[in-house]
């Protein structure tokens, strides 16, 4: 008996995503494996997202309209939710700043069968940039709380990461995830709101021995901190370090302070030696608040 290909949830969250949804959707609905079904979680978007959207006739789409803007987090939760309530034997997570190929999804369902793993991403190249890679693998730095790393990042890509691996960290831009693994693990810590919600799924996923597999051969395009202000603006900030710091805490680990302490030293060290936040007292006094939050998570 020949087995039937499993229904695909594909889910996306929006907020004010006007800029970039449009590509994404080219890209999704091309799609040559057609049997999913795409969940748009719209986090109460203020631009024309969800009017752009209107536009798509196409029965695979279900948009999920936020009244607030729950985070990433959360909206990630609620389409993994309903994926699972409507029968997907697979969940893709995925940005909508990307852009992909036509047999993208077809090619990781494929490689997910014949390495017999659980979680499977691509590798993820600058959409500025198509010869610069942004991820080609990903680990955990045990001596660091287990801070994760990207493998190959800002590297030219000349295919020097063109092998499958098995890997122990992604991002969320573009994971696809046997149903089964949120039975053992769990969906999104929703109080991440957005970064390092994935680091958290990640190492849920490596502390279960879930396995997690890299696949290269993918045209993939990441439109990197597209739609949080960038990497310098105060949102990004206060998330990135308050986030960081709630991880580090949530370890079972005797050291988890000592690396909140070199977390801190690491950051005002930073902080005074650039150019463009020195002198800067708001950042400055950003940095400690974001701190304090973290504990208080």
């Amino acid at each position: 008996m020949v087995e039937r290909p499993s229904k695909v949830g594909v889910v996306t969250v929006t907020y004010n995503s006007g800029d970039v949804i449009e590509d994404f959707m080219e890209s999704m609905l091309s799609q040559s494996y057609e049997i999913f079904i795409l969940y748009i979680v719209d986090n109460a978007s203020t631009d024309d997202t969800l009017g752009r959207l209107k536009n798509y006739d196409d029965s695979r789409i279900v948009i999920l309209p936020n009244n607030t803007n729950v985070g990433v987090a959360a909206g990630n939760n609620q389409g993994i939710e309903k994926a699972v309530s409507n029968e997907c034997g697979h969940i893709l997570l995925i940005n909508n700043d990307v852009e992909f190929e036509q047999s993208m999804l077809e090619k990781l369902m494929d490689s997910m069968s014949k390495c017999n793993c659980d979680v499977i991403v691509p590798k993820m190249i600058y959409h500025d940039n198509k010869s610069l890679i942004w991820f080609a693998g990903g680990y955990f730095s045990k001596w660091k709380g287990y801070s994760n790393y990207h493998i190959g990042m800002n590297e030219h890509d000349n295919g020097q990461y063109d092998y499958q691996k098995q890997i122990q960290y992604a991002p969320t831009c573009c994971m696809l995830i046997k149903k089964c693994v949120f039975d053992i693990v769990g969906i999104m810590d929703e109080k991440y709101f957005v970064y390092f919600d994935d680091t958290d799924f990640c190492y849920r996923l490596y502390k279960h021995n879930i396995s997690m597999y890299y696949y290269p051969h993918i045209d993939f395009y990441h439109k990197v901190s597209s739609l949080t202000g960038g990497l310098e603006s105060h949102f990004t900030i206060r998330h990135m370090i308050r986030n960081k710091v709630y991880y580090l805490l949530k370890q079972n680990n005797v050291l988890k302070y000592i690396y909140c302490v070199l977390f801190y030293i690491k950051t005002i060290t930073c902080f005074v030696f650039s150019k463009r936040f020195k002198k800067n007292y708001d950042v400055f006094k950003l940095i400690n608040l974001s701190f304090v939050e973290g504990f208080y998570l």
